[in-house]
C-alpha cells in the first residue's frame, strides 16, 4: 500500500513540476518556431485571436485618450474616431502574424518589419538577392516571472528601451501566449 501512495505522490509532484515548467517550455517553443520561421508551430503556442483583441483594445484606447474630450463630443470627431477604429482593426489584423510577432519579440517595431518585408530584398551586382541577416534571438534576455498560478509574463525592451510584456495564460495544463502589453505613451 505504501508503494501505491508513494507512486501517486510522485506522479502528483511530476505533474506539478510539468505545470510549473510549462511557461518556460512554451517560451522555448515560441523562440524555436520564430527562429525556424515555422508558422504552424507558432500558431500552436500563440492564441492569435486573443492577442489581436488585446492589441486592438490597447491601440484604440490610446487613440481615444489622446484625442481628448472635445474630439469625442464633436460629431465630426466621432466619425473620425470611428474611421480610426477601422484602420486600427485592419492594421492589427494585418500585422499580428508570425512575422510581426517575431519582430515584436526581437524588440523591433511592427511597422518597420512590415515595411522591410514589403520592399524588395537588396540585390548584388548580378541581380541576385543578397543573403538576409539571421534574425536576432526572440525574447532574448527576457525577464520572466509568475503573476499567478495561471498567468506568466516575459518582459523585454524595444529598440527605444521601453518595456514590452508578453503574457502567457494557462488553460488546463497548456500554456499559450495570450496578450502583449505595448509601451503606449499616455
Amino acid at each position: 500500500m505504501k508503494k501505491w501512495i508513494a507512486l501517486v505522490l510522485a506522479l502528483v509532484l511530476l505533474l506539478g513540476a510539468y505545470v510549473a515548467a510549462g511557461p518556460y517550455i512554451t517560451i522555448r517553443a515560441i523562440r524555436q518556431a520564430v527562429q525556424a520561421q515555422d508558422a504552424g508551430e507558432l500558431a500552436e503556442q500563440v492564441d492569435f485571436p486573443a492577442v489581436r483583441a488585446s492589441l486592438k483594445a490597447q491601440l484604440i484606447d490610446a487613440v481615444v485618450r489622446k484625442s481628448g474630450a472635445e474630439m469625442q463630443s464633436n460629431v465630426l470627431g466621432a466619425i473620425t474616431l470611428g474611421l480610426v477604429n477601422g484602420v486600427v482593426n485592419g492594421a492589427v489584423d494585418g500585422m499580428v502574424n508570425p512575422a510581426g510577432l517575431a519582430a515584436v519579440m526581437q524588440g523591433r517595431r511592427l511597422w518597420k518589419n512590415t515595411q522591410d518585408s514589403v520592399s524588395r530584398p537588396p540585390l548584388d551586382a548580378k541581380g541576385e538577392p543578397l543573403p538576409t541577416a539571421q534574425p536576432q534571438d526572440p525574447l532574448h534576455d527576457a525577464k520572466m516571472r509568475y503573476e499567478s498560478t495561471s498567468r506568466f509574463t516575459a518582459t523585454i525592451h524595444d529598440d527605444q528601451g521601453k518595456p514590452i510584456v508578453f503574457v502567457l495564460k494557462r488553460t488546463g495544463l497548456r500554456w499559450r501566449l495570450a496578450d502583449i502589453r505595448l509601451p503606449i505613451d499616455d
